[in-house]
């Protein structure tokens, strides 16, 4: 297949009469509707489901193997698939675009700012995903559309299933990148969430090329312009604590840190909504309003009103909706540089302190780390939280080394002074299944310190095993709730347990071969 084919390819898919090119939202929701995808809730979002796959598929996810990249992805963290079953199943999937009765295209952007943002399309076989799209990335003028012109395409072909026997694939599912063809190829999954993540993925790979730190964050700003961003895998609160009514909300979950600040990668929020309830979140509540997007949310058949406590169909049940549905955003995505950044965990053992205030080694060791456990329906086959290592807070989504977004992130704390704290979100008075979720209202009382600068010269404790500096007091929050040990019954299972759990993160780090010693002995465990 010679570099010019897909291009070609492409544009005679482009010149169907079956596409339809950038339509509104009210013209994508009446499709919706007219072809039976979904439904229409009570706040007048729609509503769809995506069958079996209702999270990620990463063990189906590929980088193709070509010579201008091979060199450069970490290709223990990525899959390589080869450009001739990548050549093979592209040209399947546009000849079954083709003749499909509709086909939708959405043109917009990835990045806020202007100097460094990527041209996209987005080419769907179900109108819903082509509202998702329009929704979650940054929508152009009418200007800016017709000067467009894409630099990568993703295309979607949820029905269009593999035959891995004839197809080269694991299974019917595929998600594949080609840098070369700037293609993202998806087929045999209904979960929109696949698009956003890959479109990610280059933004991972194209930043850093232009020494710009692309993050898995999301990002809110002070009344005194004071930055904070929040890292952390799904589920660990990025959405729920970046919005906040007394900041303003740059983005939810992805961000580039330029040498003029943080810009948001995308146009739009991707929110969890288990559990969700106007008095815990109102701004991602009352966001979910005409030309939201529900995701595998159960309806009342009479009403269509959400119930968002509905866990039967999954866990990771999902709300897309564009910035512009919450009040107080800045507008473009756009501000200085970080005072500020946390990183969220959910630990389900039970043993890291709910906050504590990190060197630039532990920043360092705890962002290589990424911690964390993954949470109920964010992938496929997890029905429990199970702890592990995600490099970085977003492993699935880099394709480079660790170690190139770890440095930058040093020399980004290093040039600012911002100040790092680890937050775990999860479980406290015992492990998972024993103690109990940590209070939404402790940790927003604790972050809300951390961003004032209440910590910065508060009294505080080192934890023996952790070596982090835990502060003895934060205003809402009772004292023996700082101090994991404190909340435990039992005094010797907790040592154990944390014992455990620090073995485990020097066995993980094991895996970094090329980081500074200074940085595995001084911002690991101490015991």
């Amino acid at each position: 297949m010679n570099s010019t084919s897909i291009p070609n390819e492409l544009n005679a898919l482009l010149k169907g009469e079956n596409v339809q090119v950038q339509l509104s939202v009210p013209q994508l929701v009446e499709k919706v509707l007219t072809r039976e995808e979904g439904s229409l809730t009570s706040t007048g979002a729609v509503r769809a489901t995506t069958g079996k796959y209702t999270g990620r598929s990463p063990k189906d996810k590929y980088i193709v193997e070509e010579d201008s990249v091979k060199s450069k992805i970490d290709w223990v963290s990525n899959q390589p698939i080869s450009e001739e079953i990548f050549s093979n199943l592209y040209t399947k999937v546009l000849e079954y675009l083709k003749v499909q009765e509709e086909v939708f295209v959405f043109k917009g952007f990835a990045g806020a700012d202007k100097k460094y943002r990527l041209p996209i399309q987005v080419i769907n076989e179900f109108a819903w995903h082509n509202l998702f799209a329009h929704q979650l990335f940054i929508r152009p003028n009418d200007e800016e559309l017709l000067d467009h012109q894409s630099q990568f395409t993703v295309i979607s072909a949820p029905n269009f299933k593999a035959n891995p026997a004839v197809d080269g694939t694991k299974s019917e599912t595929f998600i594949i990148i080609s840098f070369e063809k700037r293609v993202v190829l998806i087929g045999g999954t209904e979960y929109a969430g696949e698009m956003k993540k890959s479109i990610f993925s280059i933004m991972n790979y194209l930043l850093p090329e232009q020494n710009i730190f692309s993050m898995h964050c999301s990002a809110n700003v002070g009344r005194e312009g004071d930055v904070a961003l929040f890292f952390g895998l799904s589920g660990t609160g990025k959405t729920t604590l970046s919005a906040d009514a007394n900041r303003r909300l740059i983005g939810d979950d992805e961000h580039g840190w330029s040498p003029n600040g943080v810009f948001n990668i995308e146009g739009g929020c991707y929110a969890k909504c288990i559990n969700l309830t106007r008095e815990k979140e109102p701004q991602i509540y009352d966001a979910i309003s005409f030309g939201a997007v529900l995701e595998n949310v159960v309806l009342n058949h009479e009403s269509r009103v959400a119930d968002y406590d509905d866990n039967s169909l999954t866990e990771n049940t999902r709300a897309a909706y564009p910035l512009q549905s919450i009040s107080n955003i800045v507008d473009p995505s756009v501000a200085g540089h970080p005072n500020t950044v946390v990183f969220l965990t959910a630990d389900a053992f039970g043993v890291l302190p709910p906050i504590s205030k990190l060197t630039k080694e532990q920043a360092m060791y705890h962002f290589l780390s990424g911690f964390t456990s993954k949470l109920a329906g964010t992938e496929r086959g997890i029905t429990s939280p199970e702890a592990t290592f995600s490099t970085c807070f977003g492993s699935p989504f880099l394709p480079l080394p660790a170690t190139v977004y770890a440095e930058m992130l040093g020399k980004k704390i290093d040039e600012h002074n911002s100040q790092v704290f680890l937050v775990n979100t999860g479980w406290t008075g015992g492990e998972y299944g024993v103690g109990s979720r940590m209070k939404l209202a402790y940790t927003r009382a604790m972050v809300q310190a951390a961003l004032e600068g209440e910590l910065m010269n508060v009294e505080s404790v080192t934890d023996p095993i952790f070596g982090l500096e835990i502060p003895l007091h934060v205003a809402g929050v009772p004292d023996e709730v700082l101090q994991p040990n404190k909340t435990w019954a039992d005094q010797a299972a907790y040592e154990l347990k944390a014992k455990e759990l620090a073995t485990k993160f020097r066995e993980n780090f094991k895996k970094f071969t090329n980081v500074p010693v200074d940085i595995e002995e001084k911002g690991g465990p101490t015991a």
